[in-house]
C-alpha cells in the first residue's frame, strides 16, 4: 500500500507541472536612418587613420599638388587635411556631406572603368556621424572662399564667406566623441600617429608628383616631409632613408597576352644586402593603396628560400590593370580589391621577383670603415697626419666611402687591399667627388641636414638675445582683444600689457622662416603673378612723378634688371624658401609659414621690390637674414589696405549724391546739402571681410603660435613693443586711497 501511495503522489506532481508557452518569434523593426548611419560609420571610419586616408584619397582626386596633415593626440582630438586641389563648388556645399553623394559616377556601370580613389559618397557622411566636421574651401576664380560645420550629415549653418589658400581644408574634431567604447579602445591602445606617419609615407612614395607633410599639431617640424619629384628612388630616400634606397633594385613585369590578364608591374625590392626584421611592403593597384595578402605571402616565400630567415624584404610594387579586370568594390574601406586572374598575375611577378633575387645573391656588400694608422704611431706629429673632422661630427675611424664585395677571386675584396696606404693618384677620381661633398656637408649643421652652418648662426643669435621675461609673458598671457588697429591687449598674473601685433607678428615670421628653412609647403597662386608688373606697380606707389615719361622709362629699366635677378636666383628661392619664379619671370608659389594663415596679397609689389633692392645675394648669411626679413614684413599681419568699416571709417564707403542728382566728389560743405547716402555694398563687404579675418588670424593663428615658437629679442623691451597699461596691485592701492 505504501509504494502504491509513492507512485499515486509522484504522477499527481507530474500533472501539476505547466505546460511550456510556445513563445512568438521577435518583431521585426525597421531602424532608424540615424542608427543605421552611425553603424556603417563605425564600419568606414574603424579608426582616426581610416580618416586620413580616405581624406588624402579625396585630394589626390581633387588633383592636388600638396597636401598637408595635422593631427592631435593621435587623430582623436584633430586631423587637419589641407590640400591646393580644384575646391567645391559653393553650390555642392549643402548636400556635400550627405550619404552616397558622389562626383566620381553617376550609376552602377561607372564602377567598371572607375579611376578616381572614391566612389561611394559615404567616408565625409560617416566622419559627420562620429566627429564634427568643418569644411574650408575655394575654387579657382573665386575672391574669397566658404567655411562651413556639418553634424549627421547635415549642414550646421549658412556657408560663411572668409579668406581660404587655393584648395579645400577638412578638419575633424573629437572623432568618435559619441562612441564611449571605441574612443576608450583607441585612448588605451598605442598612438594612431606612428600608423597616420606610415600611410603618408606611403603615398609619398607613390605620388611623386605631389608634395606630402605630416606633424603633430603644435610641432615646428614634421614627421613626413617631401617635395614633388620625378624619381621614385628620391622619394624613397626621402621618406625610408639613404639605408633603404641603396640596396633597392628596380624591377619590371608585363605582360599583354590576349588568352591571360593583361597588367604592367613597375617598383622596387630590396636586395640580398638589405636586412630588416619586419616586412615592408607598399603596394598600389590602379594608383589605389591596397592589401593582397596572396601576393605578399608568394614573395615571402621567394626571400625565405634565398635569404637568412632573420632578414625581411622592402618591397615597392605598382600595378596597372585595365579598369575592368579590378573589382574596387569588395572591403568598406577599399583596402582590398579582387583581380580577374589573380593567381596568373601573382604566380608572373613571384617568378620574376626571384629570378632577380637570386643573380643578385651571387655576391653581397659591406660597408667598409676606414682606419687611421698614423694615429698608433709616435712619429705622427705634423699638421698632415691631421684627420678632418667628419661631416656627421662622429670620428673619422667610422665614415664610411666605399664597398666591399666578398667575392673571393676579385683581388678588391682580400682584407690586404684595404690596409696598404696608398698616395692619392689621378685615377681616383671617385675620392675628389667625395671631397667635395665632404665639404659641403661640412657646411651643414649635424643635427639637422637641410640647415647650413650660416642658417644656424642666425637661429643661434635669435636663441642668444632672447629676453626671459617677455618670454614668459608671450608663453602665460591671455589674449583680451584688438585696442586698435595695430596694438592688442594681452593679460599676465595680474598685468594689462599693449602689445604692438605689427612688430610680434613681424618678428615671428622672421624666426619661422628661418627654423622652417628648407622645409615649407606652398601656397599656390590661382594665376601666375608677371615679376615686371609687380615691380612696376611697387615702383609706381612709391614715385613721386608717376605720370612723367623720364619716371617711367626708368622703372622699366627697374623693373628688367629685378626680373632678370630674380630669375637667376630662382633656384635658390625654390629649394630654400618655396618661391617658385618661372624662366618667364612669372611667380606662381609663396611659402606657407604659419599654417592656416595667408598673407596679404596686396603687398606682392612691395616683396618682390624687396627681394631685388634690398637683397645682399654676395654673402651667404647676410643674403639668408634680408631674405628672411623682406618674408617677414610681407608675412606680417599689417592693417588690411581698406579702411577699417568700423566707427569713422564707415563714411568712406558711402555713396554721396546730392538732391539734384550730381555725385559729391570732396566732402567740404557736404552737410550743407541734402543728401542721400548709399554704401558701396561690394567693398564694404570686402573691407569687413578682410578686418575679420585679420583679427580671427591675430586671435586664433598669431598668439597660438607665439606661445609656442616665439623668441622675443630684447629690443622689444624697449622699443615700445611691450607696454604695461595696467597692475592690479597698483589699482587696489588707488581704491584704497579713494
Amino acid at each position: 500500500m505504501e509504494i502504491e501511495e509513492t507512485i499515486i503522489e509522484v504522477e499527481m506532481e507530474d500533472e501539476a507541472i505547466p505546460a511550456p508557452i510556445p513563445k512568438e518569434p521577435p518583431k521585426i523593426l525597421r531602424l532608424e536612418e540615424c542608427v543605421v548611419n552611425r553603424i556603417a560609420a563605425g564600419e568606414v571610419i574603424q579608426r582616426p587613420v581610416s580618416a586620413v586616408k580616405e581624406l588624402i584619397e579625396n585630394s589626390l582626386d581633387a588633383d592636388s599638388t600638396s597636401i598637408s596633415v595635422v593631427v592631435k593626440d593621435g587623430g582623436l582630438k584633430l586631423i587637419q587635411v589641407s590640400d591646393d586641389g580644384h575646391g567645391i563648388c559653393y553650390e555642392d556645399l549643402p548636400i556635400l556631406c550627405e550619404r552616397h553623394t558622389t562626383s566620381k559616377l553617376s550609376k552602377f556601370e561607372d564602377l567598371q572603368s572607375i579611376r578616381s580613389m572614391g566612389f561611394r559618397g559615404e567616408a565625409l557622411a560617416s566622419m559627420t556621424y562620429v566627429g564634427h566636421v568643418t569644411v574650408t574651401t575655394i575654387t579657382m576664380g573665386q575672391l574669397h572662399g566658404y567655411r562651413a560645420t556639418y553634424r549627421d550629415g547635415l549642414m550646421v549653418d549658412e556657408p560663411k564667406a572668409c579668406a581660404a589658400v587655393k584648395g579645400t581644408q577638412i578638419m575633424i574634431e573629437n572623432l568618435f566623441y559619441n562612441m564611449a567604447a571605441r574612443r576608450k579602445t583607441l585612448q588605451n591602445s598605442a598612438d594612431d600617429y606612428p600608423k597616420i606617419v606610415d600611410l603618408i609615407s606611403r603615398f609619398a612614395i607613390h605620388h611623386t608628383h605631389v608634395s606630402f607633410s605630416c606633424r603633430k599639431h603644435g610641432a615646428g617640424r614634421a614627421d613626413v616631409h617631401t617635395i614633388a619629384t620625378s624619381s621614385r628612388l628620391d622619394a624613397i630616400r626621402s621618406v625610408y632613408g639613404v639605408s633603404v634606397a641603396r640596396n633597392l633594385m628596380n624591377i619590371e613585369v608585363s605582360d599583354t597576352g590576349p588568352l591571360n590578364s593583361v597588367f604592367k608591374m613597375d617598383g622596387f625590392i630590396s636586395n640580398s644586402n638589405y636586412i630588416a626584421k619586419k616586412i615592408t611592403m607598399v603596394l598600389f593597384m590602379n594608383d589605389r593603396l591596397v592589401d593582397c595578402g596572396a601576393l605578399k605571402r608568394a614573395i615571402e616565400i621567394v626571400y625565405t628560400a634565398t635569404l637568412p630567415k632573420a632578414s625581411k624584404p622592402f618591397i615597392y610594387m605598382s600595378i596597372i590593370l585595365p579598369p575592368e579586370h579590378v573589382d574596387v568594390n569588395i572591403h568598406p574601406t577599399k583596402r582590398e580589391v579582387s583581380l580577374l586572374n589573380q593567381e596568373f598575375v601573382i604566380e608572373k611577378i613571384q617568378s620574376v621577383v626571384g629570378s632577380k633575387l637570386r643573380s643578385s645573391n651571387e655576391s653581397r656588400t659591406f660597408q667598409e670603415q676606414t682606419m687611421d694608422f698614423s694615429s698608433s704611431s709616435p712619429t705622427a706629429t705634423s699638421k698632415d697626419s691631421i684627420k678632418e673632422p667628419s661631416p656627421s661630427g662622429i670620428k673619422s675611424q667610422k665614415v664610411p666611402h666605399k664597398m666591399v664585395r666578398t667575392d673571393t677571386l676579385d683581388p678588391s675584396g682580400r682584407l690586404h687591399a684595404y690596409m696598404q696606404m696608398k698616395p692619392p693618384g689621378n685615377s681616383e677620381r671617385g675620392s675628389c667627388l667625395s671631397s667635395v661633398r665632404s665639404s659641403i656637408r661640412l657646411r651643414r649643421n649635424p643635427s639637422e641636414t637641410a640647415d647650413l652652418t650660416s642658417i644656424q648662426e642666425l637661429v643661434n643669435e635669435i636663441d642668444n638675445d632672447c629676453h626671459p621675461g617677455l618670454l614668459d609673458i608671450v608663453r602665460n598671457c591671455t589674449y583680451t582683444g584688438m585696442a586698435d588697429e595695430i596694438f592688442a591687449l594681452l593679460q599676465h598674473n595680474t598685468h594689462l600689457y599693449l602689445v604692438n601685433v605689427i612688430n610680434l607678428s613681424k618678428e615671428l615670421m622672421y624666426q619661422q622662416v628661418l627654423r622652417r628653412f628648407a622645409h615649407f609647403n606652398a601656397i599656390q597662386l590661382s594665376e601666375p603673378a608677371s615679376l615686371p608688373e609687380l615691380v612696376m606697380l611697387a615702383l609706381k606707389e612709391e614715385g613721386t612723378d608717376p605720370e612723367g615719361n623720364e619716371s617711367k622709362e626708368l622703372r622699366g629699366k627697374i623693373a628688367e634688371m629685378n626680373t632678370e635677378l630674380l630669375k637667376q636666383k630662382a633656384g635658390m628661392l625654390e629649394e630654400y624658401f618655396s618661391i617658385h619664379i618661372d624662366s618667364n619671370g612669372n611667380m606662381s608659389r609663396l611659402p606657407v609659414i604659419l599654417d592656416q594663415y595667408t598673407p596679404d596679397m596686396d603687398r606682392i609689389p612691395e616683396f618682390i621690390l624687396c627681394l631685388g633692392n634690398d637683397v645682399d645675394w654676395e654673402d651667404e648669411k647676410i643674403c639668408f637674414q634680408t631674405i628672411a626679413a623682406a618674408l617677414g614684413n610681407f608675412y606680417a599681419m599689417h592693417p588690411p589696405l581698406l579702411r577699417n568699416p568700423s566707427g569713422d571709417g564707415l563714411k568712406f564707403y558711402r555713396k554721396r549724391v546730392l538732391s539734384s542728382g550730381s555725385e559729391v566728389t570732396s566732402t567740404e560743405n557736404i552737410e550743407n546739402d541734402t543728401m542721400e547716402a548709399e554704401f558701396e555694398e561690394e567693398l564694404l563687404l570686402e573691407a569687413e571681410n578682410a578686418w575679420a579675418q585679420r583679427e580671427w588670424s591675430i586671435q586664433h593663428v598669431l598668439f597660438p603660435s607665439l606661445r609656442l615658437f616665439f623668441k622675443p629679442p630684447t629690443s622689444m623691451a624697449t622699443n615700445g613693443t611691450f607696454v604695461q597699461v595696467a597692475s592690479l596691485e597698483k589699482l587696489y592701492r588707488i581704491f584704497e586711497r579713494c
